[in-house]
């Protein structure tokens, strides 16, 4: 035991000695842990930040497609349908005995780039997202008229909206802007703009099912019919009902009752319809767009051993200024295992020094940009305490640090006796 606290003075000594040259080490070391420690958190809360867009809903419904196909246009409002649900069957769907809840989608039109939604109130009543958030509003008020329009926090940050704007919607989703696809007979007002949510939420402007069918009155087959322009007021006059819409959230009674619901929907005999769990597209999805944060955390990995390395290459360096330190110390029966403990355990020390300050920096700097990341890029950072991997990560990079020293040990013990005692100061 008393050999052991030897070392340690020794390496501690000797550390001092070299201070300025173990700080940067150490700093170099500490930069790594930290880079390593905050990829390993951003992909663990990018993940579930994914896993969380989409809460409380049982099934999507929507034509007959694949699991991320349906979950990519109704949730993250990417591509579009092969086609729609007729009115009618979307109503027999919604009357099943299992049914809850449900909040009818109707997609294909644009504003400047974002995403025109058709649906109801039981869109806003029942959407939830990360565990059980519900949309709230962060000013305005709820839409009275067919032509009030609820706009995502990221379209009204990007394009400067306020509550009382009004905005022209233009035909389909590709939309360059030209006048014959504007709905500008109709424009929208904006009522109302949706507090911050860090989902596809943000960057959608919200109408009702009824308002959809207005605008599109005198089109069809995607263009206008010529010479029509049906007054506003007979528009409001008119039976509003849709006529197909593209896809319809579901919340149900019981969650036993979701594979025989499931079921039901997917053999369906009057449309080829799909029923989709969220969690599980999600689940595939992220397989798909994951293999990014595997290739972050094996280059963090990597910059934590060239760190590491650093560490043995400045031991290595410098054991040309302590050679005759080593042969000393073999001369008064240093046994070969004491030198190589004595640059392990400075190896080791440079090392920890370094995991403990990038973790600190770690902690600091997210404590601060937590909120940051979250209003900005919507990673929810639910708590920056280090978790069970993060804490094996550090584990890692301690033992890589402390076996960086096992070469310039290795040369300490091969340089010989004689050749320490020759030497001059």
């Amino acid at each position: 035991m008393g050999g052991r606290f030897v070392i340690l003075g020794l390496a501690l000594q000797s550390l001092s000695a070299r201070r300025a040259v173990v700080l940067m080490t150490a700093l170099s070391i500490a930069v790594s842990v930290a880079l390593l420690l905050t990829v390993e958190k951003m992909r663990s809360s990018a993940r579930a930040s994914f896993d969380a867009t989409i809460k409380g809903t049982d099934l999507i419904v929507g034509a007959r497609a694949g699991d991320v196909q349906l979950l990519l246009y109704t949730v993250f409002r990417i591509g579009s349908p092969t086609r729609n649900i007729t009115w009618a069957s979307y109503k027999e769907i919604a009357g099943h005995r299992s049914v809850k809840w449900i909040a009818p989608l109707s997609l294909g039109d644009s504003h400047k780039g974002f995403r025109v939604l058709g649906t109801t109130d039981a869109y806003f009543k029942h959407f939830r997202y990360r565990g059980d958030r519900a949309l709230t509003l962060a000013s305005g008020a709820a839409p009275a008229d067919l032509f009030d329009t609820v706009v995502g926090a990221d379209v009204a940050a990007k394009l400067n909206y306020k509550v009382g704007d009004k905005i022209i919607v233009s035909h389909g989703i590709g939309s360059m802007g030209r006048k014959d696809e504007l709905h500008d007979d109709l424009p929208f007002r904006i009522v109302a703009i949706l507090a911050k949510t860090g989902t596809p939420v943000d960057r959608t402007v919200h109408v009702t099912l009824e308002a959809i069918e207005a605008i599109h009155v005198d089109w069809r087959t995607g263009a206008r019919k010529l010479g029509a322009a049906t007054p506003e007021a007979t528009i409001r006059a008119m039976d509003l009902t849709p006529r197909a819409i593209t896809a319809a959230l579901v919340g149900l009674k019981s969650p036993i009752s979701i594979l025989g619901y499931r079921r039901y929907v997917n053999d369906y005999p009057k449309e080829a319809l799909s029923a989709v769990m969220p969690g599980v597209a999600l689940s595939e999805l992220w397989r798909i767009v994951g293999v990014a944060e595997t290739a972050l955390s094996a280059i963090s990995f990597l910059v934590v051993i060239a760190a590491a390395i650093g560490v043995g290459v400045m031991l290595s360096a410098s054991l040309a200024a302590r050679r005759r330190e080593m042969a000393i110390l073999r001369s008064v029966g240093a046994r070969p295992r004491t030198i190589l403990g004595l640059l392990m355990v400075e190896a080791a020390g440079v090392t920890l020094l370094g995991v403990l300050v990038g973790a600190g920096l770690h902690v600091a700097g997210l404590s601060m940009l937590a909120g940051w990341l979250d209003a900005n890029y919507g990673v929810y950072i639910e708590s920056v305490a280090l978790s069970s991997r993060e804490f094996g990560a550090l584990g890692i990079a301690t033992a890589l640090g402390a076996l960086a020293g096992v070469p310039a040990a290795w040369r300490a013990y091969r340089l010989s006796l004689a050749d320490g005692v020759a030497m001059r100061e």
